[in-house]
């Protein structure tokens, strides 16, 4: 009886393999084989037409009239060491040659190449490709002084895959080397560099793409502001009778906690009664000029995605004092007193804030590693150097991400300043 049914089984498994063999052929079926004896060297490409873009070109041709054809391959060099090969399969009518280091001519070579990989007579066609985008960026770059370093800014049009390379004097080489690489796809790139002593210090910044093409060199002499992070250790919740509820244990004092993942600080969700816009005070220890600051948020937690959603303050304005904090309902978004002016109680406007957009800009709750990142590392923002000292802080959120404006919630703040 077993020999019987292991007898069946092979059968059904032989009818399966028949069924799904046939299968097979019938799926590829009007598709070229990749192996071939035909040794036949196929016809060249003809009716060739170049349109040149930023780095590279698209090239249309016409195929001989041939079923031996697997593909079309383009070869040529992208600068002065490096070459490239791109094919293209017998189904399309054009290539795509990209990754050239400069605005000027470049030979293309094209072969048909068959199923028994035998290449056609080559075709040279000549590209002229519009200016690379990593050398659009580079006349765009601007540095300039920033708290504890240097600030670069620079415009990424085309969103090209691009990397800003920053290079500065080493203290054991003596020679400029390689302090910082930032690399990025964002249209709008703005960050700063920190951690340096206020003397003159050279910034060499150059630009590569990611074929290895490197642009020149441009330099500035950059002296740093001074400024120090605040002792978080000072830091304590100054509770007012306006301030907001606290909400699932996420108490105040996580936000100085160093650690930028959850738990964090969480009003009630909804606030109950609510008073909106909401607002959290607390006391940073010491009075300081404050030159700038960085927000976390909840991001990926063992609850789910919260980038660019839920709590996540959209908009807010911070505030401060030096004195003993004065309690009041700070005034909504359309009542605000200029920056550096103050409300009905003396409590002074640092500034109106809002959160950067998702770089990818996908719908929630999709995201890209490139925002994930973005995310990850806090947003920064200035302060305005005409401002006092300040040491009592309450922020305000104006808006969150749900569009309910009834809670929010966040990780961290860093503050950095002159406290002298």
């Amino acid at each position: 009886m077993k020999y019987v049914q292991h007898n069946i089984s092979r059968l059904l498994w032989l009818v399966a393999v028949i069924a799904v063999s046939q299968w097979s052929c019938k799926k590829i079926d009007g598709y070229n084989e990749v192996v071939s004896n035909d040794k036949t060297k196929p016809g060249p490409v003809t009716n060739i037409k170049v349109v040149n873009f930023n780095g590279g070109a698209y090239i249309t041709y016409t195929l001989p009239d041939s079923k031996n054809i697997l593909y079309v391959q383009a070869e040529y060099n992208i600068n002065s060491k490096s070459t490239r090969q791109t094919k293209s399969s017998y189904y399309s009518d054009s290539i795509t040659v990209s990754g050239f280091a400069k605005s000027q001519e470049y030979q293309v070579t094209l072969y048909t190449v068959s199923r028994a990989e035998v290449k056609s007579d080559p075709v040279v066609v000549t590209v002229h490709p519009d200016t690379p985008p990593y050398l659009m960026v580079l006349p765009t770059i601007v540095m300039k002084n920033d708290f504890g370093g240097v600030n670069i800014a620079a415009l990424n049009k085309l969103k090209a895959d691009i990397g800003i390379i920053t290079i500065g004097p080493d203290n054991t080489t003596k020679q400029l080397e390689i302090i910082d690489q930032n690399y990025t796809s964002r249209d709008t790139i703005a960050y700063s560099l920190r951690g340096y002593d206020t003397v003159v210090r050279k910034f060499g910044i150059y630009v590569t793409d990611k074929w290895g093409n490197i642009s020149d060199t441009v330099y500035a002499d950059i002296k740093p502001i001074y400024e120090t992070m605040m002792d978080k250790s000072k830091f304590q919740p100054y509770v007012l009778n306006s301030d907001a509820p606290t909400g699932f244990g996420w108490i105040l004092q996580n936000l100085w906690n160093g650690d930028i993942g959850s738990p964090g600080y969480h009003t009630t969700q909804p606030i109950q009664p609510l008073v909106w816009p909401a607002v959290i005070t607390f006391d940073m220890g010491q009075s300081v000029r404050l030159s700038r600051y960085t927000l976390w948020n909840r991001g990926i937690d063992g609850s789910g995605n919260w980038l660019w959603q839920a709590g996540a303050p959209t908009q807010w304005v911070l505030w401060g004092r030096s004195d003993t904090p004065v309690d009041e309902t700070m005034p909504d978004e359309n009542n605000l007193p200029a920056v550096g002016a103050t409300s009905a109680k003396g409590w002074i406007n640092l500034g109106v804030y809002t959160l950067p957009p998702k770089p990818s800009g996908l719908p929630n709750p999709q995201y890209t590693t490139d925002d994930l990142n973005f995310w990850n590392a806090g947003f920064g923002f200035n302060f305005s150097l005409t401002l006092p000292k300040i040491r009592y802080i309450r922020f305000e959120c104006l808006h969150n991400a749900a569009h309910t404006d009834n809670f929010f919630n966040l990780t961290e703040i860093s503050f950095w300043g002159d406290p002298r």
